[in-house]
């Protein structure tokens, strides 16, 4: 290499080197101005123990962000010094930073482009902005255009590097000719390498037995029972659902215990309900997170079977606890402060969203990928797929649970469902993502709040287009499940951890209130193709039911542990027995509309919520407040027809009683008209709250002995 060209070389670095650094040494400045990170509030005597740690979070990011802008910049330079080379001028610094910055501020400006189109929730996540303020950019884009600029771009980038290339081979400069070809070809690498979009090749192998069936189960979070097509929802939402269940048995009125994630998937899995697996909330220690009951995926691993999981952010209960699965596609523990503070100050982490979307920031950021209230289901159904591929290659049956946040809060789907049933006339905040909830904290710190606060027609439109997304990601992972040839036995599972009011009864939110049904009640299809189908079971079951039906279906033993019964004759058509379907509310963080005035009270999440574990980081509620937390929980039951809620006061529990077939959604206290009734729920419902009693005195008779 001659010493000009070397010279020419370490001016283009540079060059880029200082724009880079200028750039991020900007965006930590403003980041570090307007400092907002994810997560609960937080007592300061805990954030102390973290400030070190916040300052490498941060120094990390920042090295990251330098490292995207080096590449941008770098791009510019070398695109710079292609012109100069055909165009025979003198290499400058002065346009050599001019290059680096306009390379950088083009890429930075497509990127936020192509997101906010395609999926503007990466930009509501981590803006402190408007959405409102991008709305005259956003109408002017759509997919025609932003493929025509990358054609440009990359038609402008490919004749620039022919162009350079070939000048210099009929120059006889090789020295020059080696060195730029070299460069273009590793810039290229890392751009493919980072978003190459892996495929899912169908692959035949493993094909399973009658007896030893394969298991998929799929679900959504935050997916409410009534969206279903064949509930009767005045939009057709879910064609693939309504047709699977048409195949095989639709369970209409199925129950979680909790409607929160974590303590409603290990009911689901472990068929116990919350106060046998001691998991009532979504803030658990470490040390509670392990626990001791046999679960589906762990008996069946015993069994012989391969068991996975695959899932977003939402999912990350799915490896928090011991369940057995032996391969893990997940996010780590999201309920963790320094999780929460590896993902940055929104500055910063908007910036690294627009690059890190990808295979390259699963790998080396995945907070940043994995980020709460943004949804990555077109990128989590290529990986249930590929993962599909995977196992049919194994001589093992399988179990593959795949867990999507698709439909959980802030709703911000992918384009075009974001778009598909909303008012095009709608100007308001929540146009892209219902608005000022695009954190997951947000959204706990807001349920307190009254309709009048929220576009509801929007956000249900919004809501609608996710119920959507969910449907048609579900049809291409089973039209694969086809292709593999694995369709004709494996047994099909559609399920939710819980659904969501949107103030039926004067609140909105996730497992608050046990008055209404939308919030308890899931959406349950299994689909065992071995079996005739088009069954509609009526009668009430409840997720505890579904890991005995799995176990049954695929002739193992259901464990004396499981409360749960199986459900597998239902998929012959018999009816189930009769099922006392139990639901308790979550923890309350704020006061709701419609609580009682003297109903009992705890803290706010702020004196709430502790870390025991400071190397952890994970988040756990104060040991001297749990007992309260469950004395106030409110109640309910089902049998049949019937419903009975218990609302604990300081003086006496308020009792109502709900006739579901007639006032489905329980508007009307029948209490008085039915005490007969009444009182024999009242004693079931007694018996379980004596349950819970009991489980937690011989727990803390034995740690005080």
């Amino acid at each position: 290499m001659n010493a000009l060209l070397a010279d020419s070389i370490w001016t283009l670095i540079s060059s880029a080197a200082i724009i880079s650094l200028i750039f991020s040494s900007l965006l930590v400045v403003k980041t570090l101005r307007d400092y907002s990170t994810a997560g609960p509030q937080i007592q300061q005597e805990i954030i102390a123990h973290y400030r070190l740690y916040a300052a490498w979070t941060v120094g990390r990011l920042t090295i990251l962000a330098f490292l995207i802008a080096l590449y941008w910049a770098l791009a510019g330079v070398l695109a710079y010094l292609h012109l100069s080379i055909l165009l025979d001028l003198p290499l400058t610094r002065g346009h050599a930073i001019l290059a680096a910055s306009a390379m950088l501020l083009g890429a930075t400006t497509m990127q936020f482009l192509r997101n906010l189109l395609y999926c503007p929730a990466v930009i509501a996540a981590s803006s402190h902005y408007r959405m409102s303020r991008f709305f005259t950019i956003w109408e002017w884009l759509n997919p025609g255009r932003l493929r025509k600029i990358d054609l440009a771009l990359m038609t402008a980038a490919l004749f620039l590097a022919t162009g350079t290339f070939v000048y210099l081979v009929a120059q006889q400069d090789w020295a020059t000719a080696v060195v730029i070809l070299s460069a273009n070809l590793a810039m290229t690498g890392i751009a493919l390498a980072s978003s190459w979009k892996r495929g899912a090749p169908p692959t035949n192998g493993n094909t399973g037995s009658s007896t030893q069936p394969n298991i998929l189960m799929l679900g959504s979070d935050t997916l409410r029972a009534d969206r279903l097509g064949l509930a009767g929802y005045k939009r057709s939402l879910t064609p693939t659902l309504d047709a699977l269940a048409d195949r095989g048995a639709w369970f209409e009125n199925c129950y979680t215990p909790c409607g929160r994630t974590a303590p409603s998937l290990l009911s689901l899995l472990t068929g116990t309900w919350p106060h046998t697996h001691e998991v009532r909330d979504n803030f658990v220690s470490d040390a509670e997170a392990h626990i001791t009951l046999p679960s589906l995926p762990g008996l069946l691993a015993d069994q012989g079977y391969h068991t996975a999981a695959v899932s977003d952010w939402c999912g990350a209960d799915l490896g928090k606890f011991n369940l057995g699965f032996q391969h893990q596609d997940l996010p780590s523990d999201s309920w963790n402060l320094r999780y929460l503070m590896r993902q940055g100050p929104k500055d910063l982490r908007l910036f690294l969203s627009l690059f890190l979307r990808n295979r390259l920031g699963k790998r080396i950021a995945p907070e940043i990928y994995y980020l709460g209230g943004v949804p990555l289901t077109d990128a989590l159904g290529r990986d249930a797929r590929h993962a599909l591929s995977r196992l049919a290659q194994g001589n093992k049956p399988f179990l593959l649970n795949v867990f999507f946040s698709t439909t959980h809060p802030p709703f911000g789907s992918e384009y075009p469902y974001y778009t598909q049933y909303a008012d095009p006339a709608y100007t308001g905040e929540s146009k892209f993502v219902m608005a000022r909830l695009t954190d997951p904290f947000d959204i706990i710190r807001r349920q307190g709040e009254p309709r009048k606060e929220f576009d509801l027609d929007q956000i249900l439109d919004l809501y609608d287009g996710c119920v959507k997304r969910f449907d048609d990601e579900v049809s291409r992972i089973l039209d694969h499940l086809e292709a593999c040839g694995l369709a004709d036995n494996t047994i099909v599972v559609i399920y939710s951890d819980h659904g969501m009011e949107f103030f039926e009864h004067g609140s909105w939110g996730q497992g608050n209130s046990v008055l209404g049904d939308h919030s308890a009640r899931i959406p349950m299809i299994i689909h065992d193709p071995r079996k005739a189908g088009g069954h509609r079971i009526r009668s009430t079951v409840r997720t505890i039911d579904i890991a005995p039906t799995l176990l049954s279906l695929c002739g193992k033993p259901v464990p004396s542990t499981m409360e749960g019964v199986s459900l597998a004759d239902c998929l012959d058509g018999s009816l189930p027995p009769t099922l006392p379907a139990y639901n308790e509310s979550g923890i309350w963080l704020t006061d709701l509309p419609g609580m009682p005035r003297d109903h009992l009270r705890y803290p706010n999440l702020l004196q709430l919520l502790d870390i025991p574990d400071h190397g952890s980081g994970t988040f756990a509620i104060r040991k001297d407040y749990q007992d309260l937390i469950i004395e106030a929980k409110d109640r309910m039951i089902r049998l049949d027809r019937w419903k009975l809620t218990y609302q604990p006061t300081r003086t006496a529990a308020l009792y109502s009683l709900y006739d579901l077939e007639s006032d489905p959604g329980c508007r009307h206290d029948v209490i008085d008209q039915h005490p007969k009734i009444a009182q024999e729920l009242k004693e079931l419902l007694v018996e379980w709250l004596c349950q819970d009693k009991k489980r937690r005195w011989e727990n803390e008779h034995v740690i005080s002995r």
